[in-house]
This record gives structure tokens, C-alpha cells and sequence, in this order.
């Protein structure tokens, strides 16, 4: 049994160790970002409003960009240049249950993050996601002069007079899948496109997979 105490020992020192690491890291999370989990998100919002909680409304006063009016919009992601019949689906906007969300603003928007960079990272889903805001900034500011470029697995969208970037990086599982001789492998402890996100001010991860 004497033998048996340096092992509990140590185990229970490393469980408190990690307990309080987990801690630590919240908390500097907490202060310094904003970050916070879903559950003291609901808490915040118990007694006030939970963007989570709500319905998709149909609202006749959308959609906020025609897809006609997006130059950048191609292939499978224009569904009415692809030959959809219908057009309802773009009228529905999300409703929380407790309260309104403001309409979009695009000229507002970007004065928010002029000179910011917001990357989406992750895969068709992200692609969407950065097509969509793409196209509802350009249809608020259909004058002022943008670019749109690519390389590698990286898309960005730049709006010149504002310096705001919108960037989509790709990548389908957020770490890095290899080929190996026996396969495919998902290497969970690597992401060897994670430096791409230095000097961004807004990353939003997605994926399906």
C-alpha cells in the first residue's frame, strides 16, 4: 500500500493541476476577450434576451443583397442563377423570443471595423457565411471600390475605403487531415494553417464535419 501513494499522489496533484490551469485560462479568456460558455450565456440572459432562443419570421422586406447585384456570387451558391423557381426562402430573417434584433446596417457595420480583419475559418458552410457578408457590404456601399482575391486556400474580400478585410480560410475539419499509407488521418493536435489567423480581429470557426 506504501507503494501505492506516490502514484495517487501524483495522480491527484495533476487533476488539481489541470483544474486549476482550466480555471486560469477562463478566466484571463473571460477578461480579456469576452469569451464566455453557453451556459453563462443563458445565464446572462435569463432574465433579459437570448439571441440562441427564437424562430425564423418571414419578413417581405427581404432579403438585405440581391444575388443580381453580388458580381462575386457564382457557381452553386446562386440558387436563383442555378434556376430555383422560388423566392421565399430569402425572405425569412431569425427572431429571438425575448426581443429584436437591430436590421443590418452595412455603412454602420463598417464603420465599426474600419480597419479590421474578420476571418472565417472552416468549410462550405464558412464559404457561405463569408459569401453572405460579402455581398451585404457591397450592396450597402455599391460604390466604394473593392477587391477579391485568392490564394491557396485563403479568399479575401477587401473594401478599399473602409481597409476592412472579410477572409474566408478553408479548411473542412479545422485541424490538419494527412495522407498516410494506410489512409486518410485526422492529426488532432495540428493545425498547420493556424498562424494565418495572427492579426485578425474577428475569427468565426465553423464546420460541418
Amino acid at each position: 500500500m506504501a507503494d501505492a501513494w506516490p502514484g495517487i499522489f501524483y495522480h491527484l496533484f495533476f487533476v488539481f493541476l489541470l483544474a486549476t490551469l482550466k480555471a486560469k485560462v477562463h478566466a484571463n479568456l473571460t477578461h480579456s476577450y469576452g469569451i464566455i460558455t453557453r451556459t453563462e450565456q443563458k445565464q446572462r440572459h435569463k432574465n433579459g434576451c437570448s439571441y440562441f432562443e427564437g424562430r425564423w419570421v418571414y419578413d417581405d422586406s427581404y432579403p438585405l443583397y440581391s444575388s443580381w447585384n453580388c458580381p462575386f456570387l457564382r457557381g452553386g451558391f446562386d440558387c436563383q442563377s442555378n434556376g430555383r423557381p422560388d423566392k421565399k426562402y430569402l425572405k425569412y430573417r431569425w427572431q429571438p423570443s425575448a426581443c429584436n434584433l437591430p436590421r443590418f446596417d452595412g455603412r454602420d457595420f463598417l464603420e465599426r471595423y474600419r480597419g479590421k480583419k474578420i476571418m472565417f475559418v472552416g468549410d462550405s458552410l464558412s464559404n457561405n457565411m463569408w459569401l453572405s457578408l460579402a455581398c451585404m457590404l457591397h450592396f450597402a456601399v455599391p460604390d466604394s471600390n473593392y477587391t477579391i482575391s485568392q490564394k491557396g486556400l485563403l479568399s479575401t474580400f477587401l473594401l478599399q475605403e473602409y481597409e476592412t478585410s472579410v477572409i474566408w480560410l478553408k479548411n473542412g475539419f479545422l485541424v490538419d487531415l494527412v495522407h498516410d499509407k494506410i489512409g486518410k488521418i485526422l492529426k488532432l493536435d495540428s493545425i498547420s494553417t493556424g498562424h494565418r489567423w495572427l492579426g485578425v480581429d474577428m475569427l468565426i470557426f465553423n464546420t460541418y464535419h
